[in-house]
């Protein structure tokens, strides 16, 4: 086959198109930190690296959720917190009240600070975090006590995914807490007022099983929050091992590709003074 003077030049400058994209490609990977630029430059690459990064976000998407449940948690803890306490001041004064010493008008002052006590436990059971009503379980818009403290929502706890197929309760079930405790305070106020010492001394142990059940509902709440925080763990290395394999499969090696970006340079300017020489003569060249 007979070599011609413009297939030499067409070659030469197909290979130099090549090294100038190879070049290109390593200059480009140097300046991003990926291995490709596009899905056309390695299939298989792009096609792993969107089913880590899938499942990098989804892990980022559950650890939002478990902070959804700490806001959760720790303003029913802290509600809860205060309920007990209040709780804890009626019992005070129901063992007051039950001393045969007071007399029916000390009885009516404890009854209105039991009063207002109870007006306290009824916001405390109404607590709003973010606009919503969290004590009231899935209704969220809706207060848990009402008007006249009779009608309660059905309760429908509220569930937050934490992780593929597993949820955790966020809402504590208010209605078990606070419904018998309203009640109990109507009627430990009523004995107060009509200087009713068994009723007194009645309300005690109903005020004794409301202060319990709190102490219940934090005890279960508590242990929600020791298992989010195994969750957290959890995720925390499941982020830190998708990312991890996110970067291997897309970042580039910098030594690595520094030295291949450093060849193709020696390899293109020796393709150059080849070039230039062979390409260079001229027929007056042999002429002469």
């Amino acid at each position: 086959m007979r070599v011609t003077q413009g297939m030499i030049s067409n070659n030469m400058l197909r290979n130099l198109s090549n090294s100038y994209s190879k070049m290109d490609q390593y200059m480009n990977q140097l300046s991003t930190g990926k291995k490709i630029t596009r899905p056309s430059d390695d299939p298989v690459v792009a096609m792993k690296g969107m089913g880590y990064r899938s499942e990098v976000l989804q892990v980022k998407q559950y650890q939002r959720n478990t902070n959804e449940l700490h806001n959760w948690y720790d303003n029913s803890d802290a509600a809860l917190d205060k309920a007990t306490k209040a709780m804890q001041r009626v019992r005070e004064l129901a063992v007051q009240a039950s001393n045969g010493t007071y007399d029916e008008n000390e009885r009516k002052s404890i009854a209105q600070e039991v009063a207002q006590l109870k007006e306290h436990l009824v916001e405390i059971a109404n607590t709003q975090v973010n606009d919503k009503y969290i004590f009231n379980g899935a209704h969220t818009e809706a207060p848990l006590v009402k008007d006249n403290g009779a009608n309660f929502d059905e309760y429908v706890p509220v569930e937050i995914e934490v992780s593929k197929g597993t949820s955790l309760t966020a809402s504590v079930n208010g209605q078990e807490v606070f419904e018998g405790l309203v009640t109990t305070l109507d009627r430990f106020v009523n004995h107060l007022n009509s200087d009713d010492n068994d009723g007194i001394n009645n309300s005690i142990k109903e005020l004794d099983k409301g202060i319990d059940k709190i102490i219940n509902s934090r005890a279960d709440l508590g242990a929600r929050m020791n298992r989010l925080e195994l969750v957290e763990n959890r995720l925390s290395e499941q982020e830190t091992i998708a990312t991890k394999t996110m970067s291997e499969n897309e970042d580039v090696d910098y030594p690595q590709t520094i030295t291949e970006l450093i060849t193709q340079e020696s390899l293109h300017r020796a393709a150059l003074s080849a070039g230039a020489r062979i390409i260079q003569p001229t027929l007056l060249d042999f002429l002469r």
